[in-house]
């Protein structure tokens, strides 16, 4: 299947590209795959019409209608290869998505009908009859025949807009009547809306780009923010397709005029790239801390842990100067509190705490995984019947619908996961509910007037919550491709920034992935901003930076360069001096660090890397002379003790980084200090002494051999300088070698 899905790919990226005889190579190795003749004729005809308007053009033959002709083949491509596909996966994958389109057709023919050409051709159209003469309103008694059979509608419905590969008259028609009629609820009209979705993701026809504009237009918050969320997540998916259908681009020109739906696509978009900080969120909530792994290589700057002699400082930092524009984010993530604050920008911070408990046979519908939550669904019947939940399920099941903090799909595992949970528990839930729904009506009072676009904006945060879980969590998922890898680089799309994006909303756009430390996602809208404001100095700063965390410092140093001609700040010069270092520039970092260290004498960090670069240098009396003023600045510091010693070992100044060394044995020393203390052994003749130490460098478990051999090699100059036999080298070695 991986084959056929690759090949489809490489044809709607050729077709993009108009490189049609290549796409028609690609497809026609395709329909290879599929039964015997069955495309045959439609790829002969495609095939001919490009055979002969090539011939036509060679021959000079002016035709005034080319251009549409070629258009239409262009789409004729596309459709066939979508045909193709979608052939030889419902025949050999065995998918749920094609059995279920399998057992709609079993049932077609049944009936007698095998085709499908207007509504009164439905298979169900008896009981949409039926349901369009009631009131419009399902018994809430979900054990009557009515329920059941109105239950049964929906699903068919669902099941039918899902699967149709083509939206003809009979779904235009079916479409209508769900928006026109009245007689569907809110709930049902966004489970169809997410249906049209799927089915659009599946099989991109422009049909079903018009419907989910249409259903844009609906008055319900929720229903509205599933079709625009639906209409981006496609749009973006069949981005390649676009240029090839100028009705879309005329719609979206039309809908564009509405301020509303730029910002409204802008919230759509910046949800959906939240959703890049799901899962290292979750790791944050389960495991309190990321998990920090570093890697251990023979480099002089790790073995005596300079980077962390401060645990934290500006010489990596942001520009404090910028903190105006980001507030309190650079302390996310250390506090319940600033949690708190995430959860209601959107963050979703449940996805971990809920991914265990989508066990549920609720979960095996597949049409479950979209449904909005309300009150009345039938998963909240087993908690009326319930000694200690039952009284208060009014209460429970409002506040579960009205809290904006959970999305629909954990709602659901939180009410089936309840009668489970011991009496005691349940209790406790039943007052946090209580309270919860307490502080709603002030919260949404508040929420109101402060934010115009609150309702769309929840809305759609919960909708896209729910379908991050369906693409990562549902036993479904690998039918189809996860929606939510990748960059997810909407803003950069040439129908978001034509139809969607103003100058002030890719600034903010940019600033909301810099502050997320999306740096490579924040650089382009960076440098199309700063065309338009070269004397901006933030916008220079911010783009060295991001180039800066890409380890591009060449870059990065420019664009710091350039921010120092507009503007000299101190935090700049320093940067500059990093990516100098890092370049190997080591006298021109010095003098840039030299050059801050004017400005601000007392700054530590500017100290400490004046001594790493006269460190680098190996001049190691003036190393000394600034990490002493560390030591003395910080006596408690204890990682200052290591790159102390180690210049005095270079010098030759064995009594001195004894002393240190003895005081780092004392505080609990390194796999690294094992190693430099062996140094100094061996420099001083104890050869015993230096390979046990040695030995207790591997024994310690961060060093591997080859590690160790690197490191010799690498320090060799320095072990010879201080009178170490050239021939004990390899010898101390391998003796260690031998006895670890």
């Amino acid at each position: 299947m991986n084959r056929i899905i690759e090949q489809h790919r490489q044809v709607v990226s050729l077709v993009a590209d108009k490189r049609l005889k290549q796409a028609l190579d690609v497809l026609e190795e395709m329909k290879e795959s599929a039964l015997p003749g069955r495309f045959s004729d439609d790829y002969e005809n495609v095939t001919t019409t490009y055979r002969n308007m090539l011939k036509y053009t060679i021959e000079g033959v002016t035709d005034p209608e080319r251009e549409i002709v070629y258009g239409k083949l262009l789409k004729s491509i596309l459709s066939l290869a979508d045909r193709v596909k979608q052939d030889i996966l419902s025949r050999h994958s065995g998918w749920h998505t094609y059995w279920v389109r399998q057992q709609a057709e079993k049932e077609q023919a049944l009936s007698g009908k095998t085709l499908v050409e207007t509504v009164d051709d439905l298979m169900f159209k008896q009981q949409l009859d039926e349901w369009l003469r009631l009131s419009g309103e399902a018994s809430t008694d979900h054990g009557t025949e009515q329920s059941r059979q109105h239950k049964q509608l929906i699903r068919r419905i669902f099941n039918h807009l899902w699967l149709a590969d083509n939206y003809g008259e009979v779904e235009q028609n079916l479409t209508g009547i769900i928006e026109r009629s009245g007689k569907f609820r809110w709930f049902e009209v966004s489970l169809f809306v997410s249906a049209i979705t799927l089915s659009a993701v599946r099989v991109f026809r422009i049909e079903k780009v018009r419907k989910l504009l249409d259903f844009y237009g609906n008055d319900n918050a929720d229903v509205k923010a599933r079709a625009l969320a639906g209409l981006i997540v496609v749009l973006y998916y069949h981005r390649q397709r676009l240029e090839i259908f100028p009705e879309v681009t005329r719609w979206l020109d039309e809908a564009g005029t509405d301020g509303r739906f730029r910002e409204h696509c802008r919230i759509v978009v910046l949800q959906m790239l939240r959703s890049r900080e799901t899962e290292k969120l979750g790791k944050k909530l389960t495991e309190e801390i990321l998990p920090q792994v570093a890697r251990l290589k023979p480099r002089i700057e790790e073995r005596l842990d300079l980077d962390n002699i401060f645990p934290e400082g500006p010489g990596d930092d942001k520009n404090p100067d910028w903190s105006q524009m980001f507030g309190e984010s650079e302390e996310m993530f250390r506090t319940f509190e600033e949690l708190t604050k995430l959860q209601m920008e959107g963050a979703d911070v449940y996805m971990q705490a809920f991914s265990n408990l989508k066990h549920f046979d609720f979960f095996r519908d597949f049409e479950n995984w979209f449904m909005p939550f309300h009150p009345d669904h039938e998963a909240v019947d087993d908690i009326f019947r319930d000694e200690i939940l039952g009284p208060g399920t009014n209460d429970l099941a409002e506040a579960l619908y009205k809290t904006p903090f959970i999305c629909n799909s954990d709602k659901y595992s939180l009410i089936l996961n309840l009668k489970h949970l011991p009496a005691a528990q349940k209790a406790m839930m039943l007052k946090v509910f209580r309270l919860e729904l307490e502080g709603l009506g002030q919260f949404e009072e508040t929420e109101s007037a402060t934010d115009p676009y609150r309702a769309f904006r929840t809305s759609v945060t919960g909708y896209l919550q729910d379908l991050y879980r369906f693409f990562k969590l549902s036993p479904y998922r690998k039918e189809f491709e996860d929606i939510f890898e990748g960059r997810l680089d909407i803003y950069n799309t040439v129908f978001y920034r034509r139809h969607c994006s103003t100058p002030e909303s890719n600034l903010s756009m940019a600033d909301y992935l810099f502050s997320k430390d999306f740096f490579s996602d924040a650089l382009d809208l960076y440098a199309e901003r700063v065309t338009e404001e070269p004397s901006n100095v933030q916008l220079y700063e911010k783009l060295g930076y991001c180039h800066e965390k890409e380890k591009n410092y060449g870059e990065a140093l420019k664009f710091y360069q350039r921010a120092e001609l507009i503007e000299r700040r101190v935090w700049t010069i320093k940067k500059a001096g990093n990516c100098l270092r890092k370049l190997g520039r080591l006298e021109e970092a010095l003098d840039y660090y030299l050059l801050a260290a004017n400005t601000t004498p007392d700054d530590m960090h500017t100290t400490l890397m004046i001594a790493h670069t006269y460190l680098d240098l190996k001049e190691y009396e003036p190393a000394l002379k600034h990490y002493f003023k560390i030591e003395y600045d910080q006596p408690g510091n204890i990682k200052i003790l290591r790159p102390i010693a180690w210049c005095y070992l270079a010098l030759g100044k064995f009594g001195e980084s004894e002393k240190y060394y003895e005081r780092l044995r004392t505080a609990g020393p390194s796999a690294h200090d094992y190693i430099n203390m062996g140094h100094l052994a061996f420099c001083t003749g104890k050869n015993k002494e230096a390979a046990s130490y040695y030995r207790q460098s591997l024994l310690a478990g961060a060093f591997n051999r080859q590690l160790f051999i690197n490191t010799m090699k690498d320090d060799e100059e320095m072990l010879l300088r201080n009178g170490v036999d050239p021939a004990d080298i390899p010898i101390v070695t391998d003796y260690v070698l031998f006895s670890a």
